[in-house]
C-alpha cells in the first residue's frame, strides 16, 4: 500500500518521542557528570591546601578525595555504557563523541597528576591549571548536551543547568585560589586580582542561569544566597585586600574551606534541583508526545475508510479531519522552531564566547575570567557585541593558522 500523508504525520510524531528518550538518557549523562565535577573540584581544593602548606595539611584526605572521584567515575562509565557507539540513534553524534573523548582522556590525566602531588614534584598552580582543564573538559560536555537539544523547554533546563554549574565551577576556583593563599599565608597582587575575576565571572554566570531557570531553582538559589555566612563574606574581603593576613598554622586555610564547601555544598543543592527539574521535563515532553502520538493514531481510526488518506499523492478533495492533523502538527512544529530559535541563537553565541576563551587559554595561558575580561574590554572598546568580537578573533586566528601552515 503506497504511504500517505497520515504515514508522515505519525512518523513525525515517533520520531519526535525517540529524539526526546535520546534527551532523557543525555539528562542522566548529565546527572552522573555534574557530581563528577563537584567531588573534582574537591580533590582539586584539598591538594591546594596539601601543595601550599608544603604537606602539612590534609595529607590524608588526598586518598579520599580520589576515591570519591573514582567511583564518580564510575557513575559516568556506567551511563556512558547505554550510549549507541554506531551514532545513528543519536542528534550531532560526533560532536558529542568528541567532547566524551575528551572527558576520558582527560580523566586518564589524573593518576599522574595525584601521584606529583603526593610527592610535591608539582607547584599549586600548575596543578590547578591541570584541574581546571579537566574539569572544563566536563562542563564542555554539557555544553554540547544542550546545544544539541531540539526541545524548548528541555534547552532552557539544560542552559540553566549549565550556567548555574560554570558559576559554582568558577566558585570552587575560588575555593581553591582562596585555600592556597591562606594556606602559603600570602596573597599576592595577582592572585588578588584573580579573586575578583572568579568573583565577577560568578555573578556573570548566574545571571544567565537566572534568566532561564525556573521558578523553584531560583527560590532555592535565593535561599542559598541569604543562607550564606558573614564570615565567608569577612575572610573573601581578607582575601582580596590584604597582602598577608594573618594566620596561626593554617588555621584560616582550613576555616576558609570549610566556610566554602558549605557554599558550594549548597550550590551543589541546588544543581541538584535543577537535575531533578531536567529529568522531570524530558519525562513530562516524552509523555506528552506519547499522548498526542495515541490521539493522532485514534483520530486517524475514526477517518472513514473512503477518505482519500490511503494516497501516495495529497488530491485536491483532502478530507478535513485528515487535513487538520496535518495543520496541527505543523502548527506545534512552528511554534517549537520559533522558541527554538531564540534559545539556538543564545547558545550559538555561549559558543563563540566559549571558543574565544578557549583559544586565548590555551595559547596565551590565561585563566577562564581573565579570557572573558579581555574580550569584554575589547567588546567595550569597540562598542561591538562580545559574540560579534569573538568570532571576529577566531576568523582571525583561523586566516593566521593557514598562513602558518
Amino acid at each position: 500500500m503506497p504511504l500517505s500523508a497520515l504515514s508522515f504525520v505519525l512518523a513525525s510524531k515517533k520520531s519526535e518521542i525517540t529524539c526526546l528518550q535520546q534527551l532523557l538518557e543525555m539528562g542522566r549523562l548529565v546527572g552522573a557528570v555534574s557530581q563528577l565535577i563537584h567531588v573534582l573540584q574537591r580533590e582539586r581544593g584539598t591538594a591546594n591546601i596539601f601543595l601550599c602548606s608544603h604537606g602539612e595539611l590534609w595529607a590524608e584526605q588526598l586518598s579520599e578525595r580520589a576515591l570519591q572521584v573514582q567511583l564518580a567515575e564510575r557513575a559516568v562509565d556506567d551511563r556512558l555504557q547505554t550510549l549507541d557507539l554506531s551514532g545513528q540513534s543519536m542528534t550531532n553524534a560526533p560532536r558529542l563523541f568528541s567532547r566524551i573523548a575528551a572527558v576520558l582522556h582527560s580523566l586518564s590525566t589524573l593518576p599522574l597528576l595525584r601521584r606529583q602531588i603526593q610527592a610535591q614534584e608539582i607547584g599549586q598552580p600548575e596543578a590547578m591549571r591541570q584541574f581546571n582543564d579537566v574539569i572544563r573538559t566536563h562542563l564542555a560536555l554539557i555544553f554540547e548536551a544542550a546545544d544539541i537539544s531540539g526541545d524548548p523547554p528541555i534547552s532552557r533546563a539544560l542552559l540553566a543547568m549549565f550556567s548555574f554549574m560554570q558559576g559554582k565551577e568558577l566558585a570552587g576556583q575560588e575555593r581553591a585560589t582562596g585555600a592556597a593563599g591562606f594556606a602559603a599565608r600570602r596573597f599576592d597582587e595577582a592572585a588578588q586580582q584573580q579573586l575578583l575575576d572568579l568573583i565577577e565571572g560568578q555573578e556573570r554566570c548566574l545571571q544567565t542561569f537566572s534568566e532561564f531557570a525556573d521558578a523553584r531553582c531560583l527560590a532555592l538559589w535565593q535561599q542559598q544566597l541569604n543562607a550564606d555566612s558573614s564570615e565567608f563574606e569577612r575572610l573573601r574581603r581578607i582575601a582580596c585586600t590584604r597582602a598577608t593576613p594573618a594566620d596561626n598554622g593554617g588555621d584560616t586555610a582550613l576555616r576558609w574551606f570549610e566556610v566554602t564547601t558549605a557554599r558550594i555544598d549548597g550550590m551543589k543543592g541546588v544543581e541538584d534541583l535543577l537535575e531533578d527539574v531536567l529529568m522531570a521535563c524530558c519525562r513530562q515532553r516524552i509523555d506528552d508526545a506519547q499522548a498526542s502520538l495515541a490521539m493522532q493514531q485514534q483520530d486517524i481510526g475514526e477517518i472513514p475508510p473512503h477518505e482519500p488518506h490511503y494516497s501516495a499523492l495529497i488530491p485536491p478533495q483532502l478530507s478535513r479531519s485528515v487535513l487538520e492533523l496535518v495543520e496541527q502538527q505543523s502548527r506545534q512544529l512552528q511554534a517549537m522552531d520559533t522558541e527554538l530559535a531564540g534559545l539556538r541563537a543564545t547558545l550559538a553565541e555561549r559558543k563563540l564566547v566559549e571558543r574565544a576563551k578557549g583559544l586565548l587559554m590555551q595559547h596565551h595561558g590565561m585563566t577562564e575570567p581573565q579570557a572573558h575580561k579581555i574580550l569584554r574590554d575589547m567588546a567595550m572598546n569597540q562598542n561591538r557585541k562580545l559574540s560579534d568580537v569573538a568570532e571576529a578573533m577566531l576568523a582571525m586566528s583561523a586566516v593566521l593558522g593557514k598562513k602558518n601552515d
